[in-house]
């Protein structure tokens, strides 16, 4: 794994942050009624993230999640722009704004998504893993998926085939807490989901999700694990989430102090406290890196709004193939 390093804190500390403020600025928006539909907000775990990105070769790994999906594709190098702009649902957005707020998508960068439906990204992660074993890539498929989906039949049936097939994925289920607004205590009698691997003999743990070194340092052995042919790894974030569910979530499931106590152990925070201990930046170089951050979230945002809508016809474009329906002008 690649050292973690000065460069490696600031590059966190600036990364973080700008994902946490492009989201409390989809908040904003949100509720200006700029962005429509459901909105799923990362704040709390994005350590996650930043460890997995750390461990990571973005010159051909690849990464699939669920609907809370907007900071990935730009931890891999979409343009925020382009992510903000497909939440405004505009034409410059990454799926031509269309795909909204849970269906962000970049082949280019090695993003696939975005998934509505839960748990369903659990074996296309897979297939995508078979992909790469099939023409030897040497590649690696993060396939992350919440709580919940933890619960789906898909997973069992998807690790029994990854393990049969010896596929190149990493299962990495995110559990922050709460299945929408029901705890992880309820939906079993256990606990500790990283188990679940246990029964397929794969090689499986928790990890704690709220520290980027921790979250790299496993992410690498288990994606080196699957890259040399062993198999799949089924890891275990323990993370949380600062907001609700959603946007439209009132969250009388959890309490203030709850939240109040996690955000102590907040990875931002973390991050900030390693730089200011070892002097990696004074306070104006801090500073400097939040302003460079508000203003960067603020272009984003003047960016969708200066942004036209697609042609209503685009719809049909991506539904019918025009050659058989000569009536469809218009083409992506």
């Amino acid at each position: 794994m690649k050292k973690i390093t000065k460069k490696t804190y600031l590059d966190w500390y600036k990364d973080m942050l700008f994902w946490r403020k492009f989201e409390d600025k989809l908040a904003a928006v949100y509720i200006q009624q700029k962005v429509r539909g459901f909105l799923h907000l990362y704040n709390g775990q994005e350590a996650v993230l930043a460890g997995a990105l750390h461990a990571l070769d973005l010159s051909k790994d690849k990464m699939i999640t669920a609907y809370r999906n907007h900071v990935q594709p730009i931890g891999m190098g979409v343009d925020p722009k382009r992510v903000m702009a497909e939440l405004f649902g505009k034409e410059t957005g990454t799926s031509h704004g269309l795909g909204g707020s849970m269906h962000i998508f970049s082949k280019e960068k090695g993003f696939y998504g975005g998934h509505g439906i839960v748990g369903g990204q659990i074996p296309l992660g897979a297939g995508i893993a078979f992909a790469d074993k099939y023409f030897d890539r040497k590649a690696v498929t993060l396939t992350f998926f919440g709580d919940g989906a933890a619960r789906q039949g898909v997973l069992h049936e998807t690790f029994n085939m990854a393990m049969n097939w010896k596929l190149p994925v990493v299962f990495i289920v995110e559990n922050n807490g709460y299945a929408m607004g029901t705890s992880v205590a309820r939906t079993a009698n256990h606990e500790e989901i990283w188990k679940l691997g246990l029964a397929y003999e794969m090689p499986s743990k928790s990890v704690d999700g709220m520290n980027p070194v921790k979250v790299a340092e496993a992410i690498y052995e288990a994606a080196e694990h699957a890259r040399s042919g062993k198999g799949p790894v089924f890891l275990e974030m323990k993370t949380y989430r600062y907001r609700g569910h959603s946007m439209s979530d009132a969250q009388h499931y959890r309490t203030k102090d709850e939240v109040a106590e996690y955000k102590m152990i907040d990875p931002i925070k973390q991050v900030l406290e390693v730089i200011q201990s070892k002097k990696y930046a004074s306070e104006d170089e801090i500073n400097a890196i939040n302003q460079t951050v508000k203003e960067e979230v603020l272009a984003c945002v003047k960016f969708a709004e200066e942004s036209p809508y697609p042609d209503k016809n685009l719809m049909y474009d991506v539904v019918y193939e025009q050659d058989n329906y000569p009536f469809i002008k218009h083409r992506i």
